[in-house]
């Protein structure tokens, strides 16, 4: 029973709760790319940067064909909540997750940024 005029979130819930995840499965995916590289024998930092960078045409990809996907449902009154939910939520996170998600992992593996060749230990840039 509804005792104020506000729209049922129902629809917009699911629409959270799908996100979330699509979400999920965006950084599980960018962290396994990441531990293969790892694996392989490649650099620290190297396997960070390069497994960001192999997987940002599919994350976007995936994003942008859902986004564009929901499009449709924008006019439907009933799913419209949902539709904006997840167009919003995955154009926002899923370029969150290609920026946050690399730095999370350096920074909780304590992975440090390599030194420029030549340059002797604790020199500081020229300013």
């Amino acid at each position: 029973m509804r005792t104020n005029n506000a729209p049922s979130v129902t629809t917009a819930l699911l629409g959270f709760l799908s996100l979330s995840g699509m979400l999920m499965k965006n950084a599980i995916v960018l962290v396994e790319e990441i531990d293969q590289q790892r694996a392989d024998g490649v650099p620290e930092y190297k396997a960070i940067v390069d497994g960001s960078v192999s997987r940002l045409r599919p994350v976007v990809l995936a994003a942008g064909t859902t986004i564009f996907g929901m499009i449709p449902l924008l006019p439907d009154a009933f799913f419209a909540s949902m539709a904006v939910t997840i167009m919003g939520g995955l154009a926002f996170a899923s370029g969150l997750t290609l920026i946050a998600m690399p730095v999370l992992y350096a920074l909780f593996f304590r992975i440090k940024t390599p030194k420029k060749d030549g340059a002797p230990a604790g020199a500081t840039a020229p300013t």
